[in-house]
């Protein structure tokens, strides 16, 4: 083995050599900077292959004798060395290992796996880091290609996707075991949002097309199933005046003295299968009240729920985080605004922008009664057609929601009452990366992408790898990986 070392060792020495050699000689050649430098790259590449190389040589086979005492159990070298093929950040290499087992057939365990900390496939944790970095990034097929070019590796789409659905298996574990935010970091509020988000599905009416059934009329190729997307974090209070708010969405800019969210966490749960107990919203909501629990658990700090007007959103806030107080997007608020606003105004006009800020400056002095009654006056106005329809709608959606648009009170507290988190995270955790063009997902390679993209987001990254090899390792190796 030590032949096998020394031979590795001179390898790289060849290719230091040759690197030192061609910067001799590249200044000569008249070669531009990026030339030396993509050769230079391929040069460090094969380096580190026969280095790494090198080190397993150092490590030998494994072979400790004619038996072995792996989990209580005596297990007897066979005859023959078994070869395992790893591939690296620098290349794939070879591993040959002497393996044990009780009898020829059985299971054969290698006492050099253990020694080395292999993973259990053939990827290296270094090189499912970064091609997973990439892949909760962009599209498999790009982080493939881009990855794949960069360290001159076969990668496949395929294993990249399965990769993926291996890696993410530990995050809800890995959530549970996250310390709380310090206390001296935290705002004084704690505030909770949540929004639903559509995913390209792959569905059996796809596998009914490609064998030549057509679609019936109407029938579309693929159906969306949402995602409850939700976000946690705490703020300081700003309070503020009908005014200030309305002065800040005429201006399109955000107050500078606003306070930033601290310690935000998102995630998002799709609803896995019909045989599960609970829905994805609820595991969203059941995940937030444990978080807003822990950084709380004295309720010492105002907790506020901020979602739109999904009524089945509300139902499930209540069932799980019933002393939350509960605000109206006002954003969603003013959608329907200006929707009743065209009603009776042209798009664009003066008129309707005094309609929406007459009305929304009601709404932000807590006269919500005032507004409801005096929308019903204008629906007697109104018969029949589109314009009936949607001034009736907004009615009904205020009026289902009246009890969550006191926003006199929620501005004299200090509260938030934009849901711009809920929506960012819509954007950023799933229409960013799951919904491209032409993608189609299965159930649980959707929600293995939301579940690491959202460790990507939160900035745990490394701490999660960090878990996932360890969490692997001691499966896989016992007290021999602890």
């Amino acid at each position: 083995m030590m032949m096998a070392k020394e031979q590795a060792l001179l390898k790289a020495q060849d290719e230091f050599r040759l690197l030192v050699e061609f910067l001799g000689q590249a200044g000569n050649q008249g070669l531009r900077i990026d030339e030396v430098e993509r050769r230079l790259w391929r040069g460090l590449l094969a380096a580190g292959l026969a280095l790494l190389r090198s080190f397993v040589a150092e490590k030998g086979e494994g072979d400790v004798g004619e038996t072995w005492e792996h989990d209580d159990q005596t297990l007897h070298r066979l005859e023959e060395t078994r070869p395992r093929r790893y591939l690296s950040i620098f290349g794939a290499l070879e591993i040959v290992r002497s393996v044990y087992a009780l009898r020829e057939k059985q299971r054969a365990q290698a006492p050099l796996d253990a020694q080395l900390g292999l993973p259990a496939d053939e990827f290296s944790y270094v090189l499912k880091d970064w091609l997973q970095q990439s892949c909760v990034r962009d599209s498999f097929a790009e982080a493939v290609d881009s990855l794949g070019r960069m360290l001159n590796l076969p990668l496949s789409v395929r294993s990249a996707e399965h990769m993926n659905q291996q890696m993410a298996q530990e995050v809800d574990r890995f959530r549970t075991l996250q310390p709380t935010p310090p206390a001296e970091e935290e705002g004084d509020i704690l505030v909770v949002t949540a929004d639903g988000k559509g995913v390209p599905m792959r569905r059996p009416i796809e596998e009914r097309v490609r064998r030549g059934v057509r679609r019936q009329k109407g029938e579309k190729a693929n159906k969306k199933q949402m995602a409850a997307v939700g976000a946690v974090y705490s703020i300081a209070p700003f309070q503020r005046t009908a005014d200030e708010v309305i002065d800040e969405l005429q201006r399109r800019k955000r107050a500078p003295q606003r306070p930033q969210p601290q310690h935000k966490r998102v995630w998002a749960e799709l609803t896995r299968g019909e045989q599960e107990e609970m829905s994805g919203k609820q595991r969203l909501f059941v995940e937030m009240a444990i978080d807003a629990h822990l950084r709380d658990a004295q309720h010492t700090k105002p907790l506020v729920c901020l979602m739109d007007g999904e009524a089945a959103l509300w139902e499930v806030k209540n069932e799980w985080l019933s002393r939350a107080v509960g605000i109206l997007d006002l954003f969603h608020v003013l959608e329907r605004l200006w929707i009743v606003a065209y009603c009776f105004h042209a798009e664009g006009s003066d008129a309707a922008e005094q309609f929406v800020t007459h009305r929304l400056r009601m709404l932000l002095e807590g006269k919500v009664g005032y507004l409801i009654g005096g929308l019903r006056r204008l629906a007697t106005t109104v018969r029949g057609g589109q314009r009936e329809r949607n001034l009736r709608a907004a009615i009904g959606y205020f009026e289902r929601n009246r009890q969550h648009m006191r926003y006199n009170e929620y501005l004299a507290a200090g509260y938030p009452i934009g849901s711009g988190v809920a929506e960012g995270a819509c954007r950023h955790l799933v229409k960013d990366r799951l919904e491209r063009t032409g993608m189609r997902w299965t159930v649980t390679g959707a929600q293995a992408m939301l579940h690491l993209r959202a460790i990507y987001l939160n900035g745990d990254w490394q701490s999660y790898q960090k878990h996932y090899i360890q969490t692997e390792q001691a499966t896989l190796y016992g007290k021999h990986a602890a």
